[in-house]
């Protein structure tokens, strides 16, 4: 049976997910949105869309990812005391003056001990697992060619071995390099090499500069490392998770399509990883977050674009592929990014904040940018007290929503402080008075009497998680008596067990059955926020349990069973991480 017990490998330009016994079972060419050439994750079949590697008489499996690093090791072991050891990586690290990191997977298998007897099948599919490439072959290399992509294995493997499937001796190392149709001009085993050396050194020295918290530094590395891993360089996007359709809970057909890059999640994301100091993939994404918002002219924004900055996400279901556990349907594309969603003007504006005020970043904020910027704070004066989908992205209802309230809010009072900065008096007090009407109706009509507390929409008395960001966003101070009221009604409301849920109301499919990871994270933040420190502590410790093996983490956990659900690796997830751990860590001058 599937799980999500897998591990991430990619280098920025494509990404894909190994299993427990170094099949690569998800992995989608030429970029994390493109055609999944590997899709086993969601077949309901093993006939093709995998690349695995299989051990005659395997007995049991060894795998961690190489120390600061996104390369991957997997031994293999027989009842006969034959082992191997399978490299897996995609290469990236500087050349020339720029990131070397081509459409590639390499593959290096060695022999460990004994006499072990493998059989490589490379099963790529193609037209969204409909379907197998026809398949061409040279004197070193195979050719899987499909009607939008044609993928070349250059190999020091037998390529009759590969192509029939059939089983044979490993007596040293073979090296399999999956990529572009290119000749490779090197023996595919000194190309291996190489690639391997320069990408663990890339990896460390990635690593060397961040700034890690004392505590907790293995869990922040691996999720720093998983964050840039779904970054897409060529545009600065980030996607929400490499994945399609993993549902949200067993049969519960919450089955969406992660590949895209959320605006919401740029606040969260560029605070991580300013926090972090990886200022150039921060700098990559505000540049494409300032460039959606560029593009948009003064129009509404979407909550969602492809990685390329598209804004047509049309979504279809795709009948091959029966889904994660059978579990379909399996979607391709996004309908939210139709949906109206107000809180996305604070959470572009927001990110963007980083610009005018981080002196760090070559790219500056300026006050052309500022006009532009100021499109979307009209925006969000004229929507916040207007029905939106909500950062839920209810496909059913239309509420005013308290956080997209809140974010538009966000909104007006950053301009007001990026116009001060920049000396703009004028501009700086219109944006401070339409924070302050906003501020003051927002906070007569999200609270409510009854509850003692801030409520998910305006006049209403359901709780969600996102009030939990209240004091994170600034809209209310940490020492504010109502913060520390709508906590405690939070808690009530929407904690089971160690874990916050959204929300528990019913929406379009029904009660939600598992929850939130982030919201727990942000439950353990507004801990610390008010003192609660020990609290916060204990429940982050049991967080970070819940991550796989290789310290990942999806989207969704079953709060009774600890099984991870929704797609993988989530962003959302582990920035989540990150910011607990740098909030609770003891400081380093603190620790000797």
């Amino acid at each position: 049976m599937r799980t999500l017990d897998l591990a991430l490998i990619g280098n920025c330009t494509i990404g894909a997910l190994v299993d427990a016994q170094a099949s690569i079972i998800w992995g989608c060419f030429p970029r994390f949105d493109g055609d999944p050439a590997f899709c086993a994750l969601l077949k309901d079949s093993d006939d093709y869309g995998f690349f695995a590697v299989e051990l005659a008489d395997w007995e049991r499996t060894e795998q961690h990812y190489l120390q600061n690093t996104a390369i991957l090791l997997t031994r293999l072991y027989d009842r006969h005391g034959g082992a191997v050891e399978v490299t897996d990586f995609a290469p990236r690290f500087g050349q020339y003056g720029r990131m070397f990191r081509p459409m590639m997977l390499v593959r290096r298998i060695r022999r460990i001990c004994g006499n072990p007897r493998l059989t490589l099948r490379l099963r790529p599919a193609c037209d969204d697992g409909a379907a197998r490439p026809t398949v061409t072959w040279g004197s070193n290399h195979i050719r899987y060619v499909a009607p939008a992509l044609t993928l070349r294995l250059t190999t020091d493997a037998s390529l009759t071995a590969i192509q029939q499937e059939t089983p044979f001796f490993l007596e040293d190392t073979v090296t399999l390099l999956l990529g572009a149709d290119e000749t490779v001009h090197e023996s595919a085993s000194e190309v291996g090499r190489r690639f391997l050396e320069e990408t663990a050194q890339y990896w460390r020295e990635w690593v060397r500069i961040l700034n890690i918290p004392y505590e907790w530094q293995e869990a922040v590395i691996r999720a720093a490392i998983t964050l840039e891993l779904n970054a897409y360089e060529d545009t600065g996007a980030i996607v929400a998770a490499m994945t399609s359709s993993i549902p949200e809970a067993a049969g519960s057909g919450r089955n969406w399509d992660y590949r895209y890059c959320w605006l919401r999640d740029g606040y969260f994301v560029v605070n991580a990883l300013n926090r972090l100091g990886a200022t150039r993939t921060m700098e990559r994404y505000l540049g494409y977050i300032v460039n959606i918002a560029a593009n948009a002219g003064g129009a509404p924004l979407q909550p969602v674009y492809g990685i390329d900055g598209r804004a047509d996400l049309d979504e279809r279901e795709v009948p091959a592929l029966a889904g994660y556990r059978g579990m379909g349907p399996v979607r391709i594309g996004n309908l939210a990014y139709r949906q109206v969603q107000h809180d996305v003007y604070g959470s572009a504006i927001l990110a963007a904040t980083h610009i005018f005020f981080d002196q760090r970043l070559t790219r500056r904020g300026d006050e052309a940018l500022f006009h532009r910027l100021e499109a979307l704070g009209e925006q969000a004066v004229r929507c916040y007290d207007q029905p939106d989908a909500g950062l839920w992205e209810l496909r059913g209802s239309a509420r005013v929503h308290t956080f997209s309230a809140v974010m538009c809010w966000a909104a007006c009072d950053r301009l007001s402080r990026i116009a001060g900065r920049l000396g703009l008096v004028e501009r700086a007090s219109y944006w401070l008075d339409h924070s302050r009407r906003m501020h003051k109706t927002i906070s007569r009509r999200a609270w409510s009497e009854r509850r003692g507390a801030f409520v998910s929409t305006f006049e209403g008395e359901a709780m969600d998680a996102s009030l939990l960001l209240l004091a994170e966003v600034g809209f209310l101070h940490a020492s504010d008596p109502r913060f520390a009221a709508t906590i405690i009604a939070v808690e009530k409301d929407l904690r089971r067990g160690d874990f916050i849920f959204r929300y528990v109301e019913k929406d379009d499919f029904g009660e939600p059955e598992n929850a939130f990871l982030v919201c727990t994270f942000w439950y353990v933040n507004a801990l610390a926020t008010l003192g609660r420190r020990e609290e916060a502590r204990a429940l982050f410790e049991k967080l970070l349990a819940c991550r796989n093996r290789h310290g990942l983490l999806a989207e969704h956990i079953d709060p009774r069973s600890g099984e991870q659900w929704g797609n993988f690796a989530q962003t959302y997830s582990m920035v989540g991480l990150i910011n607990a751990a740098i909030r609770l860590s003891i400081r380093w001058d603190q620790a000797f």
